[in-house]
Order: C-alpha cells, then structure tokens, then sequence
C-alpha cells in the first residue's frame, strides 16, 4: 500500500559524400504519403501503424506493448521452468514463483474449485452484524488488496521527506474515477448502465437470483455514486497541497466520530501511529456520513461486491469472461489474452523484485547501464547551462534550482540491494489464496516502513518494468532496465536516434523535477517554495501556455484533451526533447554524425523522437486515457512538443505556419 500520485539551435547538415548505416534508424517506418509540414507524427510512424495493427487481445499496440510482450515470454520461460522443478527449496523464492505460476496455468483447477475459494471470506462478511463489525473488516479486506471504503498505506511525508508517514485517501470506487458516477457525457452513463448489468450479472455467478442481484447492483451503485459526489477530480488531485493534511489520530477520529481509528491501526499494527496525512477531509467527512446512513446490510452487499470485483480475474473461466467482458467497454479488446500472459503478469506484479533480478541477471547489459550514465551525465549539463542561461529567472531562483539539478540522484537498471520474500507462503493449492498473500505480504512489507527513516536507495518499480519515473519526495530520476532495449535504447543505432529516443526520456524525467508539480519540491524533496513570486508567476504563465495548447487536440469529435490533466508530462515531454537535442549536439558523437540516406543528423534525432511513440490505439481505451491518464496521446507527445521547437522545425524545412508550428510559441526550459 505505498500512496504517492507523484511517482510523474542550428540546422546541420553534412557533406553528402559522407554516409553511415541506417541500422537502428528504422526508415522502413516512414510514411512518404504524409508531410512533416501537417503532421509530424504519422510521417514519422505512418508505415509502421499500417504494418502493426492491434492485435485482437489488445487495447493498443506500440513500441511498449512489443517490449512488454517480449518481455514477458522471456520470463515465463523462466517460470514455466521452474513450475516443473519438483526439487525447490521450499520457501525459496523459486518455489514461490514456480508454485504460484503452476496454479495460475492449472485450469482444471481452477475450474473445479469455482468461486469456492472465496467462501470463507463471504461467509465473514455475512457474519457481520453492526456497523462496528463492518469496520472491523475493512482492514483485513484492504490489506489482501480490495478496494473498500477508502485507501491507507506510507507515503513519504512531503514536508519532512526524511521521514516515512501513514496516509489516508479516497477510494472505495468500483469504476476507475468519479466523473464515470457523474459525468452526464452519454459514453460515461452507458458505462454505468453497462456496469449496473456486470454486478447484476456477476452474483448471478456466484448463485444470486436476477431479482437479487438486481437489488445488489442498485444498492452499490447508490454507495459508490456517493462516495464519488465527495471525491477529488484526477485534476484536482495534481495539487500536492490538496492532498496533504496532517492530522493527529485524534484529529482524524474528531473528523470522523462514526470510524475507530485506534481499532483500525491496531489490526494494521500500527498502534504507535499518532498521526497520519488525511490527503481528503471532505472525503473522509462524508464517508463518516454515509457509515451511518447506509445500512448495514447495504454495507455488507458493497464488500461483498468489492471482493468479488478484486478476485475474479483469479478464479474459473465464467467468472474471468465476465470481467473481461466488462473491460471491453474501457479498452476495446476483442479477444481475451492467453492464459499464460494473463498468469505471467500476475506473478510478476506480485513478485515483481525476485522477478526482476532474474531478468537483471540474465538479460541486461551493464555496457548499457555504463552508456545510459553518460547520457544522463550530458544532459544534465544541457540542463544547467539552460537554468545559467534563462533570462526570466532571477539570480536567487536559479541559484535555488541550480541546487535542486544538483542534488538530484540518478539510478539506472537495477536497485544496489535486493528485497526477499521470505515467510510468503505460496502453495499449490489455489491460485487466489496465492494472489491474496502475495498481497498481504507486500502491503505489511510497505506499512512497516511507517516511522521508520526513509530509505532512498529503495525502487518504486521493479527493473523489469519497460518505465522511467521521477520522484519528487526522493527528487531521483530513475531509468528501469527493461526500457534500454530498441527502439528506446540500441548499441547499433546512429547516435542521433539514441539521443531522441533515451536520450529524450532522460531529459523527460530530469525536466520532470522543474515541472508544474516537481517545481514545487525542493532539492531534498521537501514540498517548499524556492521562487521568487516574480519568477513563479512566469512560470506558472508559461506551462498555462501548455495547458492550453494540449486542450485543443481531440482524441476523437467531441472528445479533448485535458490539458489541466496532462500539462506536467507535457512540460517534461518539450524538456526532455530540448535537452537530449542540446545535449546531442554538445556531444563528441555529434561532430562525427553522418547524413544517412538523405537524413540529416538532426532530422535523424527527431525520427528518434517520433518512433519511441509509434503505435496504434482502439476508440474505447483512447477515451479511457483521455479521462485518467496524465500523459498526453502518443500523436500528440510528439507533435505537441515538436510545434513548439524551432529547430524541429527548420530541421524538417517547414513553413512558418500550420499544424506543426504552435503559435505562440511554448517555451519552459
């Protein structure tokens, strides 16, 4: 349970006698029917949307999902192995992967055992008598990961990021955000007609009567329509201050009379706890509200819904049809994905590190991690002389982030020290008791840091994950080893389309420190103002330019953009591309840089740019995205950010205006 929403110029052209390979370069990918002129993005990738469409078991289809998917068949070779070792140590962590594997692939038996496994977990919730009772559950029903009431888990304490606090949190939604209960948009309602049926057909399942379940269904509704009345928007909760609110526990049992706080921690074993960040006030207000005007049995329903909901996916083929069923409608996915992946990623997340230093071990390249630190080395320096050199700044601003760039740390591939598993305990009797220890395990694992000195060389994401993350609170850049793999990193490929490709992830995640949100944590990640009022004030001028420029695109007629929503990673996006061209062009690879097939090195770069976002994508999920997701569309990750650079522009040759050309120009760093 780790609770933090912010774990976030010349033309050059060579003599035309000098060439080099256009291996890594990936011109096969280019679109000559369409103009860099209009759009940037579908010039770039246009050959390869037409040559990769989505597979029917997929929302999308990119350069992610191909390294997610190979990625993942390298390790179940791995687990598939090991599930046929009948010589490992019990408790050794390869047994727990082999077990837990062999259970999730064992579709007999999960067949035959039904929904059962979650019997006694009904049968507790059916036992529940008073409102008392019902509270009683929530932890236990929160620790094995069902989403009930509200959230709790650690989060570094923005203030004191020395420290590792406790943190309550809205949740408790069985649809993923608010605006789904409330939105009068007519896709939204049909998703909330089409999630009325889902619950009514899912207790069906579980041996309900239509009248019943249809009772059920209307009783959940009612609840989570409530609880999502009193949430904060994904806009919303952007803002660090509006969710970080120190209470003590007395403080929050005066918030909310109707919840014993002092129960709760104890079951968590967190008894000394004496305070803790309420990151919702209003939310928690309300939600004591609705405890006592809800009735129990309602209550009772609700749980039993939320545990059903969290499990399914887990439990025989009926059940997992209906749920996969239900995701269509978000992502648009014609076809369920093989049991395999499905089981394969499930061991993974849940044992993502022991996952992770298999892969590290058997499959990185520390000549990568070796060229990857130089990269980060390079555009660090582009970044600091950009600071030097901001005419907007004031001296004492650019002293005080100067000193934030400074102390920013770096980890690249794999973490210094590795976490253990020992005392899970996984068998081969049920793969959703499996996935329930797993959970429990995890979240005592994360809840017994509360109090406790942060750790910093501890990881977010495991390194097999194909991600990158900045943290404010740790204010580090963190490059996972599963992305330094082509497109996004390759030993073979000109430099120029390293530096626009790895290279513009780099910067992204360096520029994410000086982003809407970043650029309020200081260098040691303390959420404390370092600017000026002057110079804040531009600042916040200029990313407005950003939210802007981003609200006018459209995934869809109808359907735009929330530039409020994606303005932080636009930000690092347009930074992130600057810097790794600044740093390109500063580096010894620069001067010996070729023309490639008529390619400049520059229009080498920004190929690099656009192809690291290649891809295809349903309706339904693009709408989802649009609603949660804080990054821009692929399209307009590159052709958003590229509009806005001058040296993208006459490294293409382009007109002073038209859609690849933003007026006024956005400019950050």
């Amino acid at each position: 349970m780790v609770l933090n929403r912010f774990i976030l110029i010349i033309l050059f052209i060579l003599p035309v006698e000098l060439y080099a390979s256009a291996q890594g370069l990936n011109l096969d990918w280019i679109d000559k029917t369409k103009s860099p002129q209009e759009d940037f993005y579908a010039y770039a990738n246009g050959a390869w949307q037409k040559n990769n469409p989505i597979p029917m078991e997929y929302s999308s289809w990119s350069n992610f999902s191909i390294l997610q998917k190979n990625m993942q068949e390298k390790l179940n070779r791995m687990m598939l192995d090991l599930s046929k070792n009948e010589h490992l140590k019990k408790g050794s962590i390869e047994q727990q992967i082999g077990d837990f594997y062999a259970t999730g692939m064992d579709a007999e038996l999960l067949n035959q055992q039904g929904y059962s496994k979650l019997n006694p977990l009904f049968e507790s919730i059916q036992t529940v008598k008073t409102l008392s009772d019902f509270e009683a559950l929530i932890p236990k029903l929160q620790m094995m990961g069902v989403n009930v009431l509200f959230s709790f888990g650690r989060m570094q304490d923005y203030k004191h990021s020395d420290r590792m606090i406790a943190a309550a949190m809205q949740g408790g939604l069985g649809l993923p955000d608010r605006d789904y209960y409330l939105s009068s948009d007519k896709k939204k309602a049909k998703i909330r007609s089409l999630y009325e049926s889902h619950i009514r057909e899912m207790f069906k399942l579980v041996g309900e009567s239509e009248s019943v379940s249809m009772e059920y269904a209307k009783a959940i509704l009612k609840i989570e329509t409530a609880l999502a009345k009193a949430s904060l928007t994904q806009v919303e909760q952007r803002d660090p201050y509006a969710i970080y609110h120190m209470m003590t526990v007395n403080e929050v049992q005066n918030l909310t009379p109707h919840f014993l706080w002092s129960d709760y921690l104890e079951q968590l074993h967190l008894g000394a706890v004496q305070s803790m960040n309420v990151g919702m006030p209003d939310f928690f207000k309300a939600l004591d509200h609705l405890l006592v005007t809800i009735t129990v049995d309602d209550w009772k329903i609700y749980a039993r819904w939320h545990v059903l909901h969290a499990f399914a996916d887990y439990l025989s083929d009926p059940l997992v049809q209906a749920s996969f069923r239900f995701d269509q409608a978000f992502t648009g996915a014609k076809k369920l994905q093989p049991r395999w992946q499905r089981v394969e990623a499930t061991v993974n997340n849940s044992l993502d590190f022991a996952v992770g230093k298999y892969y590290v071990e058997h499959y990185f390249s520390e000549k990568s991690k070796a060229q990857v630190s130089t990269m980060i080395n390079e555009i660090r320096q582009s970044f600091k002389q950009t600071i030097e050199h901001a005419t907007w700044m004031t001296a004492a601003t650019k002293k005080s982030a100067l000193k934030k760039l400074d102390l920013m740390t770096e980890r690249v591939g794999y973490p210094e020290h590795w976490r253990n598993y020992h005392g899970l305990i996984i068998q081969r009797s049920s793969f959703v008791e499996n996935v329930i220890h797993a959970a429990e395990f995890n979240n005592q694992y994360d809840l017994a840091k509360i109090g406790q000195p942060v750790d910093r060389t501890e990881w977010s994401m495991a390194p097999q994950t194909i991600n990158a993350y900045y943290d404010p609170s740790m204010n580090s850049m963190t490059i996972l080893a599963g992305i330094l793999q082509p497109p996004f990193f390759d030993p073979s490929a000109p430099a120029a389309v390293n530096y626009g490709a790895i290279g513009f992830v780099l910067g992204h995640e360096m520029t994410h420190g000086f982003d809407d949100q970043g650029a309020l944590f200081d260098g040691e990640g303390n959420l404390k103002n370092w600017w000026t009022e002057r110079d804040m004030k531009q600042f916040k001028a200029a990313t407005q330019c950003i939210q802007e420029q981003f609200s006018h695109y459209q995934v869809e007629p109808g359907v735009s953009v929330q530039g409020k929503l994606v303005v932080g990673e636009a930000t690092a996006d347009l930074g992130g591309i600057l810097l790794a061209y600044q740093a390109f062009h500063r580096s010894s690879a620069y001067q010996r840089a070729q023309l490639i097939d008529g390619f400049t090195p520059d229009q080498q770069f920004f190929l690099g740019v656009a192809h690291v976002w290649a891809g295809n994508i349903r309706p339904e999920q693009a709408r989802s995205l649009v609603a949660l997701d804080p990054h821009p569309p692929m399209k307009y990750r590159v052709n958003g950010s590229l509009a806005n650079i001058p040296v993208f522009q006459e490294a293409y040759h382009l007109k002073k205006s038209g859609p690849m050309v933003h007026e006024p120009r956005c400019v950050i760093w």
